[in-house]
């Protein structure tokens, strides 16, 4: 059996989560060290930090809630908005993936990691991706660092915003 050694995880193990780590994140102005990309009126984006590919992000609601149904109408067309945005921006960063795969996971059975609060998964998709290692190793193979990649999309954002400020 082969070693995957991924050390920075060990301050995750064996810790229960107390509190939300999505409101955590929010309100801590460090945007860099906690990987939020982008903050919009009602909504804010976040890498995932272990994703299933480079770029994968999150878009979820400021407000804690986590219901689709929860949401009011101006949430919930922010967080579409949003998501189209950021998709925009993953094109621009990575030079247009060839897919996306876009999801919410409502409830724990349903997947949802962080069951209180809503979010969006954007993940970018290319051709191959999905390689032997995935399916024979069950390991997934990231091959951009986190660092580089929040770099990517942050340019990539901000590339966008100054693009529809020009228009304006």
């Amino acid at each position: 059996m082969e070693n995957l050694w991924a050390p920075w995880r060990s301050v995750y193990i064996g810790k229960p989560q107390v509190g939300c780590i999505f409101c955590e994140k929010l309100t801590a102005k460090q945007d860099k060290e906690n990987l939020v990309v982008h903050r919009g009126d009602k909504t804010f984006v976040i890498m995932n930090l272990y994703p299933y590919n480079n770029g994968h992000l999150l878009v979820a609601p400021k407000r804690h809630v986590g219901d689709i149904t929860e949401l009011t109408d101006e949430e919930l067309l922010e967080l579409n908005k949003m998501t189209q945005f950021m998709v925009q921006a993953l094109r621009r960063a990575f030079g247009n993936p060839h897919g996306f795969n876009i999801g919410i996971n409502l409830g724990k059975v349903a997947g949802a990691g962080i069951p209180g609060h809503l979010h969006v998964h954007i993940v970018p998709r290319w051709d191959g991706d999905a390689n032997f290692m995935a399916v024979i190793g069950e390991t997934r193979v990231i091959s951009e660092a986190l660092e580089r990649t929040y770099d990517k999309i942050v340019d990539a954002v901000a590339s966008l915003n100054s693009n529809s400020h020009a228009r304006s």
